[in-house]
Protein backbone atom coordinates (compact mmCIF):
# COMPACT_ATOMS: atom_id res chain seq x y z
CA UNK A 1 0.00 0.00 0.00
CA UNK A 2 1.06 3.42 -0.65
CA UNK A 3 2.54 5.84 2.10
CA UNK A 4 3.50 2.46 3.95
CA UNK A 5 7.18 1.87 4.87
CA UNK A 6 8.85 -0.97 5.93
CA UNK A 7 11.13 -1.75 8.50
CA UNK A 8 14.02 -4.06 8.33
CA UNK A 9 15.74 -4.94 11.83
CA UNK A 10 19.48 -4.59 12.61
CA UNK A 11 19.87 -8.12 11.70
CA UNK A 12 18.35 -7.68 8.24
CA UNK A 13 20.78 -4.44 7.31
CA UNK A 14 23.50 -6.69 8.22
CA UNK A 15 22.95 -10.04 6.32
CA UNK A 16 22.29 -7.41 3.52
CA UNK A 17 25.28 -5.67 3.45
CA UNK A 18 27.12 -8.81 3.69
CA UNK A 19 25.28 -10.17 0.76
CA UNK A 20 26.00 -7.12 -1.17
CA UNK A 21 29.78 -6.91 -0.28
CA UNK A 22 30.08 -11.36 -1.70
CA UNK A 23 28.61 -10.27 -4.82
CA UNK A 24 30.76 -7.56 -5.11
CA UNK A 25 33.97 -9.39 -3.70
CA UNK A 26 33.23 -12.18 -6.60
CA UNK A 27 32.23 -9.63 -9.45
CA UNK A 28 35.39 -8.15 -8.73
CA UNK A 29 37.35 -11.76 -8.69
CA UNK A 30 35.41 -12.54 -11.93
CA UNK A 31 36.89 -9.40 -13.69
CA UNK A 32 40.69 -9.86 -12.55
CA UNK A 33 40.60 -13.48 -13.54
CA UNK A 34 39.20 -12.73 -17.02
CA UNK A 35 42.13 -9.73 -17.14
CA UNK A 36 44.42 -12.34 -16.65
CA UNK A 37 43.42 -14.52 -18.83
CA UNK A 38 43.35 -12.17 -21.55
CA UNK A 39 47.00 -10.92 -20.63
CA UNK A 40 47.92 -14.57 -20.15
CA UNK A 41 47.00 -15.20 -23.60
CA UNK A 42 48.48 -11.90 -25.12
CA UNK A 43 51.82 -12.98 -23.60
CA UNK A 44 51.62 -16.35 -24.77
CA UNK A 45 50.53 -15.04 -28.91
CA UNK A 46 53.73 -12.45 -28.69
CA UNK A 47 57.27 -12.77 -29.92
CA UNK A 48 59.85 -13.56 -32.67
CA UNK A 49 56.64 -15.92 -34.70
CA UNK A 50 53.68 -13.84 -33.85
CA UNK A 51 50.31 -16.14 -33.13
CA UNK A 52 46.63 -15.16 -33.22
CA UNK A 53 45.32 -14.93 -29.62
CA UNK A 54 42.23 -17.17 -30.80
CA UNK A 55 44.84 -20.00 -31.73
CA UNK A 56 46.76 -19.79 -28.58
CA UNK A 57 43.12 -20.09 -26.55
CA UNK A 58 42.49 -23.40 -29.18
CA UNK A 59 46.23 -24.79 -28.43
CA UNK A 60 45.86 -24.51 -24.71
CA UNK A 61 42.74 -26.40 -24.72
CA UNK A 62 44.28 -28.97 -27.10
CA UNK A 63 42.99 -27.86 -30.64
CA UNK A 64 46.24 -26.32 -32.15
CA UNK A 65 48.24 -27.79 -35.08
CA UNK A 66 51.55 -29.47 -34.13
CA UNK A 67 54.05 -26.18 -34.71
CA UNK A 68 51.80 -23.84 -32.49
CA UNK A 69 51.28 -26.65 -29.93
CA UNK A 70 55.33 -26.58 -29.15
CA UNK A 71 55.83 -22.99 -29.35
CA UNK A 72 52.95 -22.13 -26.98
CA UNK A 73 52.87 -24.94 -24.75
CA UNK A 74 56.46 -25.66 -24.71
CA UNK A 75 58.59 -22.70 -25.34
CA UNK A 76 56.03 -19.76 -23.70
CA UNK A 77 53.68 -21.64 -21.19
CA UNK A 78 56.07 -22.44 -18.58
CA UNK A 79 57.12 -18.46 -18.48
CA UNK A 80 53.61 -16.87 -18.73
CA UNK A 81 52.42 -19.82 -15.68
CA UNK A 82 55.43 -18.78 -13.43
CA UNK A 83 54.88 -15.07 -13.73
CA UNK A 84 50.93 -15.86 -12.59
CA UNK A 85 51.72 -18.25 -9.51
CA UNK A 86 54.66 -15.98 -8.23
CA UNK A 87 52.10 -12.94 -8.37
CA UNK A 88 49.72 -15.42 -6.78
CA UNK A 89 51.93 -16.08 -3.95
CA UNK A 90 53.40 -12.62 -3.35
CA UNK A 91 49.39 -11.00 -3.51
CA UNK A 92 48.70 -13.69 -1.11
CA UNK A 93 52.10 -13.04 1.37
CA UNK A 94 52.02 -9.16 1.36
CA UNK A 95 48.03 -9.54 1.91
CA UNK A 96 48.59 -11.43 5.20
CA UNK A 97 51.75 -9.50 6.33
CA UNK A 98 49.80 -6.26 5.67
CA UNK A 99 46.78 -8.29 7.75
CA UNK A 100 48.78 -9.05 10.56
CA UNK A 101 50.64 -6.03 10.98
CA UNK A 102 47.39 -3.43 9.81
CA UNK A 103 50.13 -1.71 8.37
CA UNK A 104 50.41 -1.36 4.71
CA UNK A 105 54.43 -0.97 4.78
CA UNK A 106 54.15 -4.64 5.94
CA UNK A 107 55.00 -6.83 2.98
CA UNK A 108 58.04 -8.94 2.52
CA UNK A 109 59.79 -6.69 -0.22
CA UNK A 110 59.86 -4.07 2.21
CA UNK A 111 60.33 -5.27 6.10
CA UNK A 112 63.46 -7.69 5.07
CA UNK A 113 62.06 -11.12 4.36
CA UNK A 114 63.14 -10.80 0.34
CA UNK A 115 66.18 -9.13 1.25
CA UNK A 116 67.30 -11.78 3.44
CA UNK A 117 66.65 -14.57 0.38
CA UNK A 118 68.58 -12.31 -1.81
CA UNK A 119 71.46 -12.44 0.40
CA UNK A 120 71.55 -15.71 1.09
CA UNK A 121 70.80 -16.76 -2.95
CA UNK A 122 74.48 -14.41 -3.74
CA UNK A 123 76.53 -15.73 -1.07
CA UNK A 124 75.47 -19.27 -2.92
CA UNK A 125 75.97 -17.81 -6.57
CA UNK A 126 79.37 -15.58 -5.49
CA UNK A 127 81.22 -17.61 -3.12
CA UNK A 128 79.91 -21.33 -3.64
CA UNK A 129 79.34 -21.11 -7.41
CA UNK A 130 75.86 -22.69 -7.05
CA UNK A 131 73.40 -22.54 -9.62
CA UNK A 132 69.37 -23.33 -10.52
CA UNK A 133 67.89 -24.86 -7.61
CA UNK A 134 70.88 -25.27 -5.55
CA UNK A 135 70.39 -21.10 -5.12
CA UNK A 136 66.46 -21.24 -4.93
CA UNK A 137 67.02 -23.38 -1.98
CA UNK A 138 69.54 -20.90 -0.40
CA UNK A 139 67.24 -18.25 -1.24
CA UNK A 140 64.02 -20.16 0.49
CA UNK A 141 66.68 -21.08 3.73
CA UNK A 142 67.49 -16.91 3.99
CA UNK A 143 63.81 -16.16 3.97
CA UNK A 144 62.97 -18.24 6.91
CA UNK A 145 65.69 -17.75 8.84
CA UNK A 146 65.31 -13.54 8.22
CA UNK A 147 61.60 -13.86 9.17
CA UNK A 148 62.72 -15.84 12.79
CA UNK A 149 65.42 -13.64 13.24
CA UNK A 150 63.08 -10.96 12.65
CA UNK A 151 60.02 -12.44 15.15
CA UNK A 152 62.64 -13.13 17.84
CA UNK A 153 63.98 -9.50 18.09
CA UNK A 154 60.67 -7.88 17.60
CA UNK A 155 59.52 -10.31 20.97
CA UNK A 156 58.20 -8.33 23.79
CA UNK A 157 55.75 -10.36 25.37
CA UNK A 158 54.32 -10.60 21.87
CA UNK A 159 54.82 -8.83 18.85
CA UNK A 160 53.82 -5.42 18.14
CA UNK A 161 53.34 -4.80 14.29
CA UNK A 162 55.34 -1.43 14.71
CA UNK A 163 58.43 -3.38 16.42
CA UNK A 164 57.71 -6.11 13.47
CA UNK A 165 58.43 -3.59 10.84
CA UNK A 166 61.16 -1.78 12.06
CA UNK A 167 63.11 -4.80 12.79
CA UNK A 168 62.53 -5.79 9.82
CA UNK A 169 63.46 -2.84 8.10
CA UNK A 170 66.84 -2.70 9.85
CA UNK A 171 67.26 -6.23 9.40
CA UNK A 172 66.88 -5.25 5.62
CA UNK A 173 69.40 -2.85 5.53
CA UNK A 174 71.71 -5.53 6.73
CA UNK A 175 71.01 -7.73 4.19
CA UNK A 176 71.58 -5.61 1.75
CA UNK A 177 74.68 -4.05 2.75
CA UNK A 178 75.80 -8.06 3.07
CA UNK A 179 74.74 -8.77 -0.53
CA UNK A 180 76.23 -5.37 -1.77
CA UNK A 181 79.49 -6.90 -0.02
CA UNK A 182 79.26 -9.77 -1.46
CA UNK A 183 79.10 -8.33 -5.35
CA UNK A 184 81.83 -6.10 -4.97
CA UNK A 185 84.43 -9.31 -3.69
CA UNK A 186 82.52 -11.32 -6.81
CA UNK A 187 84.38 -11.71 -10.56
CA UNK A 188 82.58 -9.19 -13.10
CA UNK A 189 80.63 -12.37 -14.77
CA UNK A 190 79.62 -13.69 -11.80
CA UNK A 191 78.54 -10.72 -10.31
CA UNK A 192 76.63 -10.04 -13.43
CA UNK A 193 74.69 -13.21 -12.83
CA UNK A 194 73.85 -12.62 -9.32
CA UNK A 195 72.78 -8.78 -10.09
CA UNK A 196 70.24 -10.66 -12.70
CA UNK A 197 69.19 -12.41 -10.07
CA UNK A 198 68.56 -10.10 -8.02
CA UNK A 199 67.16 -7.66 -10.30
CA UNK A 200 63.82 -10.12 -10.74
CA UNK A 201 63.51 -12.16 -13.77
CA UNK A 202 61.12 -14.74 -15.58
CA UNK A 203 63.80 -15.21 -18.61
CA UNK A 204 64.44 -19.21 -19.04
CA UNK A 205 61.75 -20.37 -17.01
CA UNK A 206 60.42 -24.47 -16.95
CA UNK A 207 57.86 -26.91 -16.12
CA UNK A 208 60.28 -27.11 -13.16
CA UNK A 209 59.56 -24.05 -11.75
CA UNK A 210 55.90 -24.00 -12.80
CA UNK A 211 55.19 -27.58 -10.76
CA UNK A 212 57.21 -25.88 -7.25
CA UNK A 213 54.92 -22.65 -7.43
CA UNK A 214 51.68 -24.78 -7.89
CA UNK A 215 52.68 -27.69 -5.26
CA UNK A 216 53.21 -24.53 -2.94
CA UNK A 217 49.92 -22.92 -3.82
CA UNK A 218 48.31 -26.25 -3.51
CA UNK A 219 49.90 -26.61 0.12
CA UNK A 220 49.26 -23.58 0.89
CA UNK A 221 45.57 -22.38 -0.24
CA UNK A 222 44.10 -24.86 2.48
CA UNK A 223 45.81 -24.30 5.47
CA UNK A 224 45.57 -20.07 4.50
CA UNK A 225 41.69 -20.70 3.80
CA UNK A 226 41.80 -22.31 7.77
CA UNK A 227 43.87 -19.11 9.27
CA UNK A 228 42.14 -16.50 7.51
CA UNK A 229 39.75 -16.53 10.37
CA UNK A 230 41.70 -16.14 12.60
CA UNK A 231 43.74 -13.01 10.41
CA UNK A 232 40.22 -11.41 10.74
CA UNK A 233 40.46 -11.77 14.18
CA UNK A 234 44.04 -10.69 14.61
CA UNK A 235 43.10 -6.94 12.75
CA UNK A 236 40.78 -5.94 15.83
CA UNK A 237 43.93 -6.04 17.92
CA UNK A 238 45.83 -8.10 20.10
CA UNK A 239 43.66 -7.44 23.50
CA UNK A 240 39.95 -7.72 21.26
CA UNK A 241 41.64 -11.02 19.84
CA UNK A 242 42.78 -12.41 23.37
CA UNK A 243 39.10 -11.46 24.80
CA UNK A 244 37.59 -13.58 21.68
CA UNK A 245 39.88 -16.85 22.96
CA UNK A 246 42.41 -17.11 20.63
CA UNK A 247 46.08 -17.82 20.90
CA UNK A 248 47.24 -14.75 19.24
CA UNK A 249 50.97 -15.48 18.84
CA UNK A 250 50.71 -19.26 17.62
CA UNK A 251 48.04 -17.50 15.10
CA UNK A 252 50.55 -14.84 14.22
CA UNK A 253 53.55 -17.06 14.02
CA UNK A 254 51.60 -19.48 12.05
CA UNK A 255 50.19 -17.00 9.49
CA UNK A 256 53.92 -15.38 8.90
CA UNK A 257 55.19 -19.01 8.79
CA UNK A 258 52.95 -19.14 5.62
CA UNK A 259 53.73 -16.05 4.71
CA UNK A 260 57.53 -16.38 4.27
CA UNK A 261 56.82 -19.63 2.59
CA UNK A 262 55.27 -18.08 -0.61
CA UNK A 263 57.47 -15.09 -0.37
CA UNK A 264 60.65 -17.12 -0.19
CA UNK A 265 59.22 -19.83 -3.25
CA UNK A 266 58.20 -16.68 -5.09
CA UNK A 267 61.86 -15.43 -4.50
CA UNK A 268 63.45 -18.48 -5.39
CA UNK A 269 61.52 -19.08 -8.52
CA UNK A 270 62.11 -15.88 -9.96
CA UNK A 271 64.08 -13.38 -8.09
CA UNK A 272 63.41 -11.07 -5.34
CA UNK A 273 60.55 -9.02 -8.04
CA UNK A 274 59.87 -6.01 -5.90
CA UNK A 275 56.63 -4.32 -4.97
CA UNK A 276 54.15 -7.01 -6.00
CA UNK A 277 53.30 -8.23 -2.24
CA UNK A 278 53.68 -4.31 -1.35
CA UNK A 279 51.03 -2.66 -4.12
CA UNK A 280 48.21 -5.49 -4.67
CA UNK A 281 46.83 -6.18 -1.49
CA UNK A 282 45.96 -2.52 -0.87
CA UNK A 283 44.37 -2.31 -4.39
CA UNK A 284 42.40 -5.70 -4.03
CA UNK A 285 40.83 -4.17 -1.05
CA UNK A 286 40.31 -0.76 -2.66
CA UNK A 287 38.38 -2.57 -4.99
CA UNK A 288 36.20 -4.92 -3.18
CA UNK A 289 35.97 -2.35 -0.48
CA UNK A 290 36.36 -5.54 2.02
CA UNK A 291 37.59 -4.77 5.72
CA UNK A 292 39.19 -8.06 5.35
CA UNK A 293 42.55 -9.21 3.68
CA UNK A 294 40.68 -9.89 0.40
CA UNK A 295 43.25 -12.93 -0.16
CA UNK A 296 41.94 -14.55 -3.73
CA UNK A 297 41.76 -10.81 -5.09
CA UNK A 298 45.18 -10.25 -3.82
CA UNK A 299 46.32 -13.11 -5.74
CA UNK A 300 44.74 -12.04 -8.64
CA UNK A 301 46.20 -8.51 -8.63
CA UNK A 302 49.46 -10.22 -7.84
CA UNK A 303 49.33 -12.54 -10.78
CA UNK A 304 47.83 -9.29 -12.98
CA UNK A 305 51.07 -7.20 -12.02
CA UNK A 306 53.78 -9.69 -13.23
CA UNK A 307 52.21 -11.12 -15.90
CA UNK A 308 51.29 -7.60 -17.24
CA UNK A 309 55.09 -6.62 -16.23
CA UNK A 310 56.58 -9.09 -17.22
CA UNK A 311 54.64 -8.47 -21.25
CA UNK A 312 56.00 -5.18 -21.24
CA UNK A 313 59.43 -6.02 -19.91
CA UNK A 314 59.32 -8.46 -23.32
CA UNK A 315 58.22 -6.55 -25.67
CA UNK A 316 58.11 -2.77 -24.98
CA UNK A 317 61.73 -2.03 -26.22
CA UNK A 318 61.92 -4.23 -29.44
CA UNK A 319 64.43 -6.93 -29.13
CA UNK A 320 65.42 -5.48 -26.11
CA UNK A 321 64.21 -7.45 -23.13
CA UNK A 322 64.27 -6.05 -19.43
CA UNK A 323 64.35 -8.04 -16.03
CA UNK A 324 60.37 -8.60 -14.83
CA UNK A 325 61.58 -6.47 -11.43
CA UNK A 326 62.47 -3.15 -13.51
CA UNK A 327 58.49 -2.81 -14.31
CA UNK A 328 57.71 -3.53 -11.21
CA UNK A 329 59.85 -1.09 -9.85
CA UNK A 330 58.97 1.63 -12.03
CA UNK A 331 55.10 0.66 -10.62
CA UNK A 332 55.64 0.43 -7.04
CA UNK A 333 58.40 2.68 -6.50
CA UNK A 334 55.93 5.69 -7.17
CA UNK A 335 53.17 4.29 -4.69
CA UNK A 336 55.61 3.91 -1.94
CA UNK A 337 56.73 7.51 -1.79
CA UNK A 338 52.96 8.76 -2.13
CA UNK A 339 52.13 6.10 0.85
CA UNK A 340 55.47 7.59 2.77
CA UNK A 341 53.96 11.26 2.10
CA UNK A 342 50.25 10.50 2.73
CA UNK A 343 51.27 9.35 6.06
CA UNK A 344 53.28 11.45 7.30
CA UNK A 345 50.73 14.30 6.51
CA UNK A 346 48.29 12.82 8.30
CA UNK A 347 50.40 11.77 10.57
CA UNK A 348 49.87 8.32 11.57
CA UNK A 349 53.13 6.85 11.06
CA UNK A 350 52.15 4.47 8.24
Amino acid sequence: MAGITVEHSPAQIIARARALRQARNLAVVVVLAVIVFVIFCVSLSLGDYRIPVVDVVKTLFGGGDKATEFIVNQLRLPRALTAILVGAALGISGAIFQSIARNPLASPDIIGVTYGASAFAVFAIVTLSLTGWAVAGFAIFGALVTALTMYLLAWRRGVSSYRLILVGIGIGAIATSVTSYLLTKARVEIAQQAFIWLTGSLNGRDWSHVRTMAIMLVLAAPVTMILVHQLRILQLGDETAYGLGLRVESARLGLIVVAVLLAAVATAAAGPIGFVAFVAPPIARWLTRSPGPALVASALIGALVIALSDLVAQHALGHTQLPVGVITGVIGAPYLMFLLARTNRIGSGG
